[in-house]
């Protein structure tokens, strides 16, 4: 296996530049598998925190740098997706989301909700004792008592105890984020679910808001309003209600002005009427006095 990595063949989840130079650091071996990004990269490449490996092997040494509550002690650790990525000395929390493209990017959050981090279903085991063992997307693994979880939920696990202190069901109405696709970094609510027959991966429909999109269930994510940066999805609806209400202010403002105009041209009229009404008036009046004459 090569120790190098190039930049043209990073998987396209890589926030770095291809072309500025041939070779990048290369992921070590943990969570997220292949889609995995150094944390050189990101401290790097995407934060600027360090200008190169050396600073960045100082700041992880010094406890500088923590990943999911806890210190990490290898540059090319592989940092992914729901990541919560912290800096205590600089009061700086970041949870990695995906961002348009499939590339992932880093949302700023507060200090409390940096001590949970979420996880996607991909698969359960029974394990001995009747435990349920709850495999998440990113290779870590999870015992839970009651089998109450199914493929495709996503639970919010706390980064010390380890324990699940939420649960979203992936079902009909479920906020969810694409992470990968075409459609990746978009959020909206699951319309429809198609189980397709055989092997294939089943579809999911998806409502943004500003239209629909249609992927396979295993490119979206269910989460909730606090993992969507300023509530965006909510904030969308809003800044359209707001739009909505200017404009039907604006239409009721022209019309008023337009009515108030056509009450001025109809009394122009009804005085320009009156006015040819006496001049009439007055010459038949001046013909009666010649004819009497």
């Amino acid at each position: 296996m090569t120790r190098h990595q190039k930049r043209l063949s990073v998987p396209k989840s890589w926030p770095v530049e291809r072309k500025t130079a041939t070779f990048t650091a290369k992921a070590g071996a943990g969570p997220h598998g292949e889609s995995g990004v150094p944390l050189v990269v990101v401290l790097r490449d995407v934060l600027g925190y360090v200008d190169s490996a050396k600073e960045a092997t100082y700041a992880v040494n010094h406890g500088g740098v923590e990943v999911n509550g806890g210190t990490v002690d290898d540059i090319n650790r592989p940092i992914g997706m729901f990541d919560i990525l912290a800096f205590p000395d600089r009061e700086e929390y970041y949870r990695v989301f995906p961002d348009e493209g499939g590339r992932l990017g880093l949302t700023p959050i507060d200090a409390d909700a940096a001590d949970s981090k979420l996880g996607k279903v991909v698969g359960k085991t029974i394990v001995d004792g009747g435990h349920t063992q709850l495999n998440l997307h990113d290779g870590s693994n999870l015992l839970v008592e009651e089998d109450t979880y199914s493929g495709s939920d996503s639970v919010v696990v706390d980064n010390e105890t380890k324990d699940v202190i939420a649960h979203f069901v992936y079902e009909a109405g479920a906020l969810v984020t694409a992470v990968a696709g075409q459609h990746a970094g978009e959020i909206g609510e699951v319309t429809d679910i198609q189980v397709t027959p055989g092997s294939a991966s089943n579809t999911v429909t998806v409502d943004t808001g500003d239209g629909e999109f249609e992927t396979v269930e295993e490119y979206v994510v269910v989460i909730d309003e606090n993992f969507v940066e300023d509530d965006a999805y909510d904030t969308d609806e809003a800044e359209e209600d707001d739009t909505d209400t200017v404009d039907e202010a604006e239409e009721d403002d022209t019309d008023t002005a337009d009515e108030a105009e056509e009450d001025d041209a109809d009394e122009e009229r009804e005085a320009a009427d009156a006015d040819e009404a006496a001049e009439e008036s007055a010459d038949e009046e001046a013909d009666t006095e010649e004819a009497d004459a």
